[in-house]
C-alpha cells in the first residue's frame, strides 16, 4: 500500500513538473511566424466608391469595435474601418479604407487580424530616421522621430510584437512635440539573437532598452517619457525604478501593462483551457536557476521583482494606464489594484477592448487621454 501511494505521488509530481515545464517553454519560446488563421470568405465591391467589403467569419475579433489591420498570407495588408456589416449569423463584413500598393484582396485567401494599424512610420504620417542602438546583445534597430531635443519618448513593444505596434502611441508623443525613439530588443523578429533566442520576460531585455536611454541622454534628453505596451510596460517600470534614472524618467504611459507575471501566466492558462492553478507550476521553471536553464533560459528570471501589485510602494513615477476591460491575456484587475494602492501616482483609463487594443477601439479618446494627461504632468 505504501509503495502504491509512493508511486502515485511520484506520477502526480512528474505530471505536474511536465506541465510546468511545458508552460514555461511556451511562454518564453522564440518568436514564431505570424499565424494566418482567418479565411477571406468573399470580397464585395461597393459601387458607391466607399471601399470594398471583406467578408469574414463572425468572431470576437472580427466584430470588435474600432479600426484594425488584416495582414495577408501572401503579402500586403488592408486597413479596416469601424463599420461592421452583418452578413448572417456566422459572418460579418468589414470595410477597407486602405491597402498596400498593388494589393487586390480576393476570396479564399488567408489573413491575420491585428491591432498593429501602421506597419511603418510613413504609414502613420511620421518622418522617421532608421538608426541603430548598440546593446550588450548586439545592434538593435530603432526609429527616431525628431522633436524637442530635451524631451524624449521611448516606445517599448511587448512580447511577440514589433516596433510597429507602438506607432499608435508615437502619434501622441509627436503631437506633444517630443522626440521619439521606437526601439527593439534582443530575441524579437527585429532585434539580435542572444542565447537560445528565448524571452526572459523583460529581465535581460531591459539592458537593451537601457542603452536607448543612454542614446537619448547623449543627444540632449533632459527628461524621458516611457510608452510601454504589455511586456514593454514591465520593462519601463523596472527601468524607471532604477535609482540612476530617478530624476530622468518624467512619466510612464502604459498600455495593457504586465504588472504581475504569475497572475498573467495564470490568466493565459485559463485562456488555453487549463486551470489557473497550473500557472503556478511554471514558476519554478522560470525562477530556479537549474530549472530555468533546462527550459533554455540563460538563468533564472526574478519574477517577483516584476510584481508591481506587491511593489506598489516602490513606484515613484507618475503613471497613466490604459487597459481594456476585455483583456484576457493581462487582466485589468491588476491595473485596478495598482491604481487603488497608489492613487497619488496612478491614473487608469479603461476601454472596452482586448489586449493592447485600447487605441484601436477608440483612437481619438486614447490620443486625447494621453496628451491631456502628459500636458499636465510633464513640464516643457
Amino acid at each position: 500500500m505504501i509503495l502504491r501511494i509512493a508511486l502515485g505521488s511520484g506520477i502526480v509530481t512528474a505530471t505536474a513538473a511536465g506541465i510546468g515545464y511545458a508552460i514555461a517553454r511556451r511562454l518564453t519560446a522564440p518568436v514564431g511566424p505570424r499565424t494566418f488563421d482567418l479565411t477571406i470568405r468573399a470580397v464585395e465591391h461597393d459601387g458607391d466608391g466607399d471601399g470594398d467589403l471583406i467578408v469574414l467569419d463572425r468572431t470576437e475579433q472580427t466584430t470588435a469595435p474600432g479600426i484594425y489591420n488584416l495582414w495577408f498570407e501572401h503579402g500586403g495588408r488592408a486597413q479596416l474601418s469601424t463599420e461592421i456589416v452583418d452578413r448572417g449569423p456566422t459572418r460579418v463584413a468589414r470595410r477597407v479604407t486602405g491597402t498596400t500598393a498593388g494589393l487586390i484582396p480576393g476570396g479564399g485567401g488567408c489573413a491575420s487580424w491585428s491591432g498593429i494599424y501602421y506597419a511603418t512610420p510613413a504609414d502613420a504620417g511620421l518622418h522617421a530616421r532608421d538608426i541603430t542602438i548598440t546593446t550588450p546583445a548586439g545592434p538593435c534597430p530603432a526609429w527616431r522621430i525628431d522633436g524637442d531635443p530635451s524631451t524624449w519618448a521611448i516606445h517599448i513593444h511587448g512580447l511577440g510584437s514589433t516596433r510597429a505596434g507602438t506607432l499608435r502611441g508615437v502619434l501622441a508623443a509627436t503631437e506633444l512635440g517630443y522626440t521619439s525613439l521606437v526601439v527593439s530588443y534582443r530575441n524579437t523578429t527585429e532585434g539580435p539573437r542572444a542565447g537560445a533566442g528565448r524571452s526572459t520576460l523583460g529581465d535581460t531585455e531591459m539592458a537593451d532598452v537601457d542603452e536607448a536611454i543612454g542614446y537619448a541622454v547623449r543627444r540632449g534628453a533632459r527628461q524621458i517619457v516611457f510608452f510601454g505596451w504589455s511586456m514593454g510596460a514591465a520593462i519601463a517600470l523596472q527601468l524607471a525604478s532604477h535609482p540612476r534614472h530617478e530624476e530622468l524618467i518624467a512619466a510612464l504611459v502604459l498600455d495593457s501593462p504586465v504588472l504581475d507575471w504569475t497572475e498573467v501566466i495564470k490568466a493565459n492558462c485559463v485562456r488555453s483551457g487549463l486551470p489557473a492553478a497550473a500557472g503556478h507550476l511554471a514558476i519554478p521553471w522560470l525562477t530556479v536557476t537549474p530549472l530555468a536553464r533546462a527550459v533554455g533560459l540563460p538563468g533564472r528570471i526574478p519574477v517577483r521583482s516584476f510584481d508591481w501589485t506587491a511593489r506598489s510602494a516602490d513606484l515613484t513615477t507618475p503613471t497613466l494606464i490604459l487597459h481594456g476591460t476585455r483583456d484576457e491575456s493581462v487582466p485589468i484587475q491588476l491595473s485596478q489594484a495598482l491604481r487603488h494602492a497608489r492613487p497619488d501616482l496612478v491614473e487608469l483609463e479603461p476601454f472596452d477592448a482586448g489586449h493592447t487594443l485600447c487605441w484601436n477601439s477608440d483612437p481619438d479618446r486614447w490620443q486625447e487621454a494621453v496628451t491631456t494627461w502628459l500636458q499636465a504632468r510633464v513640464p516643457r
